[in-house]
C-alpha cells in the first residue's frame, strides 16, 4: 500500500485512529514489561540494604 503524503500515511485511510492507538497501547505494555522488573529489583536491593544496615547496627 502506498501513500501520497505523510498525512495520508498517518490517517491510513479511515483507520488511522485505530491503528495508532493500537501501536500506542502495545508500546505502553512493552515499556511496562521492561520497567516493572527493573523497578522491582531496585526496590528489593534498597530493602535488602536497609535490612543489612539494621542487622549490622544491632
Amino acid at each position: 500500500m502506498s501513500f501520497d503524503s505523510f498525512s495520508d500515511f498517518l490517517a491510513m485511510g479511515t483507520h488511522g485512529l485505530y491503528v495508532w492507538t493500537a501501536y500506542g497501547i502495545c508500546l505502553a505494555v512493552l515499556a511496562i514489561n521492561v520497567a516493572s522488573p527493573l523497578l522491582a529489583r531496585r526496590r528489593y536491593l534498597q530493602q535488602e540494604a536497609r535490612r543489612l544496615r539494621r542487622e549490622s547496627n544491632t
